[in-house]
């Protein structure tokens, strides 16, 4: 590469951290950022770039050694700029076919053009021109941060009209751990994101890997926040079928984490006890660090006392969840009812030291091979962004 590519790939490259992570870069990256960046990047243009490459970009772009200049190919160059640029969504194989040339590199290499080479330029003028190319990379960046700083106080909300891949991808969420077969049918109702009670669980467990299927990811990009979701008619039925909001401090299920769901529980350690449909809310610290925290357990209904009073299922018609952040405190409530506007009511509050980067909305049964998967129709959420209040 060129010097002046180079330069042109500094910039892109500081655009891209800018997007993943919503703040500008610093430091070198760690091994955890560089795979959330290298897993964002793929799971929004269908394309790859290796976390170790990403992490030694790092280093590059902020002046350090990592002992061998960095010569990044071409499908990376436009890999990262289809990222940064917000091209629609391929695959290798479709881009080897019909986009060869890597349209998305040049389109943005065009844009830092450096003055246009003379036949008699002298090394002072061109030392000019390289200087001049790296202001207009730098007041791009600034611009960039200024508009992502600028964002953070704006609300967003999905009410899921248009669940389609494209639709998602452009109000940035990420899908992980991808199951076609019921992924495929997430618009089977009308104005809904449908999810199912898929084999899997975050819970830290020796004997099996964690994973949640279809776990749709959105990104957060302020320290407090308000996020709430707002279910249709989830009622579930058999453990450990349940569904709600998770805070995650990464994209690999290893860190520290906040779950909180609407649950169906008939475990008590043998003790007898009726069955119960709750809102649960665990903490966790992730594999190898003790066990998860219950740190709220609030009984909506027992199903069997709704065999003689049927209309307590009408409380499941209109569930919601939300969850507060203020510095380190959080906020866990609930509403239910038949009709839609039910207040929320508290059911715990407690510090945690976590800072969630991701929110995510999922539905699992846990490691339960005979409990039935059933969907789960997501109708509305809401992230707010906001300064922390004293």
């Amino acid at each position: 590469m060129t010097n002046t590519d180079l330069l042109i790939f500094s910039g892109l490259f500081k655009q891209a951290y800018q997007k993943c992570f919503g703040h500008a870069i610093g430091t070198a990256m760690t091994e955890t950022e560089s795979r959330i960046m290298a897993n964002q990047v793929n799971e929004l243009t269908g394309l790859s770039v290796g976390w170790k490459s990403i992490k030694n970009y790092s280093f590059f772009v902020l002046g350090g050694d990592t002992g061998k200049p960095e010569n990044p190919s071409a499908a990376t160059l436009d890999t990262l700029a289809r990222y940064v640029l917000g091209a629609p969504y391929t695959t290798e194989l479709k881009r080897k076919d019909n986009e060869s040339h890597y349209p998305y590199w040049f389109m943005y290499r065009k844009q830092f053009q450096a003055i246009p080479p003379e036949t008699h330029k002298t090394p002072k003028r061109l030392a000019w021109s390289i200087t001049g190319l790296v202001a207009v990379i730098s007041l791009i960046v600034i611009f960039m941060i200024t508009r992502e700083s600028r964002s953070v106080n704006q609300t967003f909300y999905d009410n899921f009209n248009e669940v389609s891949d494209a639709a998602l991808q452009s109000n940035n969420w990420l899908v992980q751990a991808k199951d076609n077969a019921h992924w495929h049918r997430k618009n089977e109702k009308p104005k809904a994101l449908t999810l199912f009670t898929l084999e899997g669980d975050n819970w830290p467990d020796t004997s099996k890997k964690p994973v949640i299927q279809n776990l749709l990811l959105h990104p957060i990009k302020t320290d407090c926040f308000t996020a709430e979701v707002h279910l249709d008619n989830f009622i579930p039925k058999q453990e450990w079928q349940q569904a709600g909001l998770l805070l995650l401090e990464d994209t690999s299920l290893t860190g520290k984490s906040i779950r909180l769901s609407l649950a169906y529980n008939d475990f008590f350690g043998g003790y007898k006890r009726p069955r119960e449909i709750l809102v649960q809310a665990i903490t966790s610290l992730g594999p190898g660090f003790g066990k998860p925290e219950e740190i709220a357990h609030h009984v909506v209904f027992y199903p069997d006392s709704a065999a003689a009073s049927p209309a307590l299922f009408k409380n499941l018609l209109n569930s919601a969840l939300r969850i507060e952040k203020n510095g380190s405190r959080f906020r866990f409530l609930y509403a239910g009812g038949e009709v839609q506007n039910t207040a929320f009511k508290e059911v715990a509050s407690q510090d945690f030291d976590m800072t969630p980067r991701y929110i995510g909305l999922f539905a699992i049964k846990g490691f339960k091979n005979e409990t039935e998967v059933i969907p789960v129709h997501f109708k509305f959420f809401r992230l707010q962004g906001g300064p922390c209040q004293k």
